[in-house]
C-alpha cells in the first residue's frame, strides 16, 4: 500500500497492540478491534428530504447496535510535491509552446496556492470492538435469576477464534448499517491498519500525496 519503511515495533511501543492479523487488531488485554473506512458525503448539497432520510437512517443504524462504536475523523495535510514533479516533467516534454506556457502557469498557481493554504484530506473510520468474555457475561445475567449458579466457579472463557467470530458478526452489522445510509464501508487490511497507526503517531515522517493510491473514501 505504501513505500514507507516502518521501524520495527514503532507502533506497538506506543499503543497497546499485541498483533495485527487478517484485518483484526489484537490488544494485549485480550480484546479485538476492526477498523472500517467509511466514505464521506456532502450533506449540504443534499435536498431537505434527502437530509432527513440520511439523518433518519443514521439514527436507526445507531439505535440498532447493542455494542459501542467509535467514530474517528482523521485529518492530515496533503503533500503534493510528487504531483508537482510530474506536472513539471509533462511540461518539459510538451512541444506545443502554448500548452507548455499554460502548464507552467498552472504549476506556479498551485505552488502559490499551497504556500497560502494548507490542503487537507479527511478520512472517516468506524472502530468495531469486541472485548470478549461474552460467555461469562451471559452466565452473570442468568445467575441473577438462578441463585445457585453463583456458587459455581465461572471458568468458561472465549478462545481467540471465538472472539474473532463475534467481531466478524459485528463488522457485518456495521457495514450493512452504514451502506443503508448510502455510504461505502470497507474494512482495512493489515498493511492499511499499520499505515494508519504509523501516520497517526508519526505525522512528521509520512504525508499523503495526490499521486498515492486512492483510499476507499474517494472511490
Amino acid at each position: 500500500m505504501s513505500d514507507v519503511t516502518y521501524p520495527p515495533n514503532a507502533t506497538q511501543q506506543l499503543v497497546d497492540i499485541d498483533d495485527i492479523k487478517d484485518g483484526v487488531v489484537y490488544l494485549k488485554n485480550g480484546s479485538v478491534r476492526a477498523i472500517i473506512m467509511v466514505s464521506g458525503i456532502n450533506f449540504e448539497l443534499k435536498s431537505e428530504q434527502e437530509q432527513d432520510a440520511i439523518v433518519g437512517a443514521y439514527q436507526s443504524f445507531l439505535n440498532a447496535l447493542d455494542f459501542s462504536l467509535q467514530l474517528i475523523i482523521h485529518s492530515r495535510k496533503l503533500n503534493i510535491q510528487n504531483y508537482l514533479d510530474k506536472m513539471v516533467a509533462i511540461q518539459q516534454q510538451e512541444s506545443n509552446e502554448l500548452l507548455k506556457n499554460q502548464a507552467s502557469e498552472y504549476i506556479e498557481f498551485i505552488k502559490g496556492f499551497v504556500k497560502k493554504n494548507d490542503i487537507m484530506t479527511k478520512n472517516f473510520f468506524a472502530i468495531v470492538p469486541y472485548d470478549g468474555n461474552g460467555v461469562k457475561e451471559i452466565q452473570r445475567g442468568i445467575s441473577r435469576f438462578i441463585p445457585f449458579l453463583k456458587k459455581k466457579k465461572q471458568t468458561v472463557d472465549e478462545s481467540r477464534e471465538q472472539k474473532v467470530g463475534q467481531l466478524r458478526q459485528r463488522i457485518d452489522e456495521v457495514v450493512g448499517g452504514i451502506e443503508q445510509i448510502g455510504l461505502r464501508a470497507i474494512q482495512l487490511n493489515d498493511d492499511e491498519i499499520l499505515e494508519l497507526y504509523y501516520n497517526l503517531y508519526n505525522p512528521q515522517d509520512v504525508s499523503k500525496d495526490l499521486s498515492s493510491k486512492q483510499s476507499p473514501t474517494t472511490s
